[in-house]
């Protein structure tokens, strides 16, 4: 899976162009997110604005990113559809990531660490 990534002051942002991150693609989608954020900074942020449909095993990847993540990373989630975002509330996975409304209101949050929603 490729992924799109750009630094932005304090924070690398990982935009998946996909519509979906299913079983199919969780394992490509994984790997991808390892090699983006490798040696990155602090403040991952994951732009799922392209994303429509996650399943288990999509959420299951996300959560597996955040856990390879070197101890002084964070995974933050951005611009979730109404449908995946309803998946992390169903599962209360929105109370372990901090979630933005979306990608480009991100730099108003660059020091925001307390992991209350933006």
């Amino acid at each position: 899976m490729q992924l799109d990534s750009s630094l932005h002051d304090d924070a690398l942002i990982v935009s998946v162009p996909a519509e979906r991150i299913d079983s199919a693609a969780a394992i490509r989608f994984k790997d991808a997110m390892r090699r983006a954020a490798r040696d990155g900074p602090e403040r991952v942020i994951l732009d799922l604005g392209n994303v429509r449909f996650v399943d288990s095993s999509g959420l299951g990847a996300i959560v597996a990113v955040m856990k390879h993540l070197a101890p002084a990373q964070r995974l933050e989630l951005a611009a979730l559809s109404p449908d995946v975002e309803k998946v992390f509330r169903l599962t209360r996975m929105d109370t372990v990531f901090t979630i933005h409304p979306g990608a480009g209101a991100l730099a108003h949050h660059a020091g925001r660490a307390d992991g209350s929603h933006a």
